[in-house]
C-alpha cells in the first residue's frame, strides 16, 4: 500500500490489488475517504469528506498529478 503524499492530514495511496483498474489515487483522513480517477481528476467514490474537503483533494490531486502517476506506473510496472 505505498503511500504517494501526505498533504493537509490526507494521505494519497494506492493498493496493489488496483492493477486492473485505470490509475487512481486512494485518499483517507479527517474521518473520511476518497478514491479518485487520476485521468480525469473526478471521485469514483467519496465518504465521510464535505465540499470543502473534496475541493482541497482535488487541489492536491492537480498539484501532484504527475508525481501520482510516475508512481501508479513504477509500482505496477515492478509487480506485473
Amino acid at each position: 500500500m505505498p503511500t504517494v503524499l501526505r498533504k493537509y492530514g490526507y494521505r494519497f495511496h494506492f493498493y496493489g490489488s488496483d492493477m486492473h483498474e485505470p490509475p487512481h489515487i486512494h485518499v483517507t483522513g479527517h474521518g473520511g475517504k476518497a478514491k479518485v480517477w487520476l485521468a480525469t481528476a473526478e471521485f469514483a467514490e467519496a465518504s465521510g469528506l464535505n465540499n470543502a474537503e473534496k475541493r482541497r483533494i482535488l487541489d492536491a490531486i492537480h498539484e501532484h498529478r504527475r508525481e501520482m502517476m510516475e508512481a501508479w506506473n513504477e509500482f505496477f510496472r515492478s509487480v506485473s
